[in-house]
């Protein structure tokens, strides 16, 4: 918008410079070109009026004022009598080696002088003007011609010099316009500037974010309507937040009393029935609690809006590969990294939600993995992203089924077994688009499950992890 702005204010003032401009160095133009012709015009005239009277002293005053004016001027003075012969030591005028051309032959037949600039366009290399000698007496006869040709050299050096001048001061004008036009850019457009740097800030989960009250009236209102809305926002998220820690403590609790009295009940029971029905209340009270955490850490991911940070990305992956390595040893399921894991690059994420997103996904990886599989985390940079893909060689899903597959709730065959909500991929998505990044199922080569998370590079320098 800056730029748009600039380029309008300088083209108005350009147009403004051409409109003043352009038509006062075609009057001066005009001007010296007329003020030449009436010059020479004048000379060639006086001289014809000497020509034409037949007195030898004026002829002799025709030939010194005709040197005198070769002198002083660039101009050369030709004059031929009405004979066709040259008067003194002045030279007959020639053209295209023929003593007489049409201008001359008007000049001493019509008695009509002439005036050719040498071209249509401005002038040429020379301004010829042929005048015919009359006598004063009244009489019609012509006695000779006299021809002047000027050279236009000096002309030119000063039509450029008018041109040149101008172009060189509309330049200069256009320079200043535009140093002026962008400072008045930048202040017109500064409230927009504030206001879109409180957005970026508020869409990176700044909630403190607010924009100066500044401007015309149209940004003011603009800008206190947005803090307004941020206020607003800010009231609704924490009282989610407060209600989200409320709960958590709420909800676990009693489940995992529950839990432990049919532990209890468990150990003191004999009857096979009896023990065989807890055991199935408790595998409920432990699907049930993991379900409350789940979707616990949904309505946090939900909730909470925080600003992505840098952060290592081989080191996060490899922490948390460091902790399901012990559970994939178990079942000789080999977990490995390939692709393009630099030690310093840094992708852009909230804090723990790498953390999350890792551990859902390995988690149904290493779940629907059989005996002796292999899971490979790989990474793969491009010019603003980082493509992280998790390869199981499970079952794999349908189509159908890699559509519903961040559904709530929704469990495919074979995916999560008994013990899944149904929510992990569905966290996985919230916790990634909360990040600005995106993630995608598809086909891994060979068979199995390709989990694809997109994340922003950063080019700032990551934050120290925390140890624990």
């Amino acid at each position: 918008m800056i730029r748009q702005l600039i380029v309008s204010y300088v083209l108005l003032v350009a147009v403004a410079i051409a409109a003043f401009t352009v038509p006062v160095a075609f009057t001066l133009t005009d001007q010296l070109r007329g003020d030449t012709e009436l010059s020479v015009r004048r000379e060639a005239t006086t001289m014809a009026l000497l020509l034409a009277d037949p007195d030898p002293a004026s002829r002799e005053a025709l030939v010194e004022m005709a040197k005198a004016y070769e002198d002083e001027t660039p101009g050369t003075v030709q004059a031929v009598t009405a004979a066709g012969t040259a008067v003194g030591p002045l030279p007959l005028p020639v053209r295209s080696g023929e003593p007489y051309d049409a201008a001359l032959t008007r000049a001493l037949e019509d008695g009509k002088d002439s005036v050719d600039w040498g071209s249509p366009f401005v002038w040429g290399r020379h301004l010829t003007i042929t005048v015919p000698a009359r006598p004063q007496d009244g009489s019609r006869e012509v006695a000779g011609a006299v021809r002047i040709t000027y050279r236009t050299a000096d002309l030119t050096d000063r039509l450029w010099s008018i041109w040149g001048f101008r172009a060189i001061l509309a330049v200069a004008v256009l320079g200043v316009a535009a140093g002026l036009g962008a400072l008045a850019a930048r202040r017109l457009t500064r409230p927009l500037r504030e206001l879109n740097a409180m957005a970026s800030r508020f869409g990176d989960g700044d909630l403190t974010a607010r924009s100066p009250v500044t401007g015309p009236p149209e940004t003011q209102t603009l800008a206190r309507t947005l803090n307004q809305g941020a206020e607003r926002l800010d009231t609704l998220v924490a009282a989610q937040r407060i209600f989200v820690a409320d709960a958590s403590h709420q909800l676990r609790t009693p489940l995992t009393a529950l839990r432990l009295s049919l532990d209890n009940i468990a150990d003191g029971v004999d009857d096979e029935l009896v023990r065989e029905d807890v055991e199935q209340a408790t595998a409920e009270v432990v699907r049930m609690s993991r379900l409350v955490s789940g979707l616990l850490v949904l309505a946090r991911a939900e909730a909470k809006v925080s600003a992505a940070e840098p952060l290592l990305l081989r080191e996060t992956v490899e922490d948390r590969l460091a902790v399901w390595r012990p559970a994939a040893d178990e079942r000789r399921v080999v977990i490995g990294l390939a692709g393009e894991f630099d030690g310093r690059l840094r992708v852009l994420s909230s804090p723990g939600h790498l953390d999350q997103v890792l551990d859902n996904v390995l988690s149904n990886a290493l779940e629907v993995s059989p005996d002796g599989g292999t899971i490979t985390v790989r990474a793969d940079v491009h010019p603003d992203e980082v493509a992280l893909e998790i390869l199981d060689q499970g079952p794999g899903m349908s189509p159908a089924e890699q559509a519903r597959a961040f559904d709530r709730f929704w469990r495919g065959q074979g995916l999560t077994g008994r013990s899944g909500s149904g929510l992990g991929l569905a966290i996985v998505k919230q916790l990634v688009t909360d990040d600005g990044g995106r993630v995608a199922l598809r086909d891994a080569p060979g068979g199995g499950l390709c989990v694809r998370i997109l994340l922003r590079l950063s080019s700032r320098p990551a934050a120290p992890r925390s140890g624990g």
